[in-house]
């Protein structure tokens, strides 16, 4: 598949911090990325550098195959909602969505209404006077009906109820399956988006930490629960990324595939067996104590 973004060991310092940190990836055309990751571990630095907001202190970064800044053959093709989108005081829901039709050559204004309508927004009310949901429902509205080939939206949901979240996924979807194109989602709401991700970029501590297929992260860790003794005997050789005590039980979540044999060692022992969600994986990899049990390439 094309590759939309190239980074090569990007990297980006200020002062005494590296945010980001000999990162190397590639997001391919017509696929849902999830860009994770705790808060201040470079995600958005990340976007921003792709965006052309900042550059890179060193390492390469190609989006379309050219250098994103200055260049607005790049710029156009891309839509970046932000946690704190920001739009004139005296705007109006409408005159957010006339406006975008100048930036946005794929601009759908019929879908956008659309939009508004399931989201039940007031389209004459100005932007000032809207509630943070109703102003996160604008930049979803505008990212999915700008139809742009790398749409990136970075904590959308601020503010949403379960429901206006729910038609958020679902118009996602939806429209992603008539209209392909790149994604990028960066959330803290892993386990309500996981459904919709295809490929997991996880950025801890400024340093590339996952770069996989969702699907295969779907069956990369397991939980086992039982006696301590039988627990630790269990889990000899082999990565450890969490573990919790419980008076004469333990818990421990161990990351790699489970085996058939380990499968059997366990029930043999009596030791019950969960599944990880993506969510937990990610919280137990991304947590300092998952740093001291285990180094996870």
């Amino acid at each position: 598949m094309t590759a939309i973004v190239e980074a090569k060991r990007l990297t980006k310092v200020y002062g005494q911090h590296t945010a980001v940190d000999q990162v190397s990836f590639q997001i391919e055309e017509n696929k849902i990325y999830g860009l994770l990751g705790r808060n201040g571990a470079g995600k958005t630095t990340v976007m921003h550098m792709i965006t052309a907001q900042l550059f890179q202190t060193s390492g390469e970064l190609r989006v379309f195959g050219a250098e994103p800044f200055e260049n607005n053959e790049v710029l156009r093709q891309i839509c970046f909602i932000k946690e704190s989108q920001k739009y004139p005081d005296s705007f109006g829901v409408n005159d957010v969505l006339e406006t975008a039709a100048l930036f946005f050559p794929n601009w759908d204004r019929a879908y956008a209404n659309e939009l508004v309508q399931a989201f039940k927004l007031p389209v004459k009310r100005r932007i000032k006077k809207l509630s943070r949901g109703m102003l996160s429902a604008v930049g979803i509205i505008v990212g999915l009906a700008s139809r742009a080939p790398l749409t990136i939206f970075d904590e959308p949901y601020l503010g949403l109820d379960a429901v206006a979240r729910s038609i958020f996924y679902d118009k996602l979807m939806e429209d992603y399956a008539e209209h392909p194109r790149t994604v990028i989602l960066s959330t803290h709401l892993i386990d309500e988006v996981s459904r919709l991700l295809e490929h997991i970029l996880v950025i801890d501590e400024g340093k590339l930490l996952l770069n996989e297929e969702a699907d295969a992260l779907r069956g990369r860790a397991y939980t086992v629960t039982g006696s301590a003794a039988r627990i630790d005997s269990f889990i000899a050789g082999k990565k450890v990324i969490n573990s919790e005590m419980l008076g004469n039980f333990r818990s421990a979540t161990i990351y790699g595939s489970l085996l058939a044999s380990d499968q059997k060692s366990a029930e043999a022992a009596g030791l019950d067996i969960a599944p990880v969600t993506i969510q937990q994986l990610i919280v137990y990899l991304t947590s300092g104590s998952a740093r001291k049990e285990a180094t996870v390439r």
